[in-house]
């Protein structure tokens, strides 16, 4: 019976696993990427198919779409901050790359539309 139980909590513990992105990738400096023109760059194309793609940020442009219909409800708390931080840093350093982003991944601004407020409360100048 006991071994039961261990392979239940087991089974119910990979299955929260799964309800999950990887944070795997968690740990990379967002700022270093975003000072950075290269690094930047790269990431950039990547999103947008016109360059080579890391393991992370072809980790990133697979969940991007799935993560902006959800809210992101997979994330972990660190990649929902890093997202903020992010956006907040396309809109106010990065405008006309982040207009570029946001055609290719909302075209008719439903994310937009539908986030606006909690970006505002997060402090996204939208």
């Amino acid at each position: 019976m006991k071994s039961f139980i261990v392979i239940a909590l087991a089974l119910i513990v990979a299955v929260a696993a799964q309800n999950r992105y990887t944070n795997k990738y968690d740990g990379i400096d967002i700022d270093e990427i975003l000072k950075s023109n290269r690094l930047f760059n790269n990431y950039y194309k990547c999103l947008l198919d016109k360059g080579r793609c890391t393991p992370d940020a072809n980790e990133l442009k697979r969940i991007l779409p799935e993560a902006l219909q959800t809210n992101c409800a997979k994330c972990t708390e660190k990649q929902r901050q890093g997202a903020v931080h992010v956006i907040n840093y396309l809109i106010e350093n990065r405008s006309a790359q982040w207009k570029v982003l946001q055609e290719r991944y909302d075209p008719g601004n439903v994310y937009i539309n539908k986030y606006r407020d909690e970006a505002r409360a997060s402090g996204i100048k939208i």
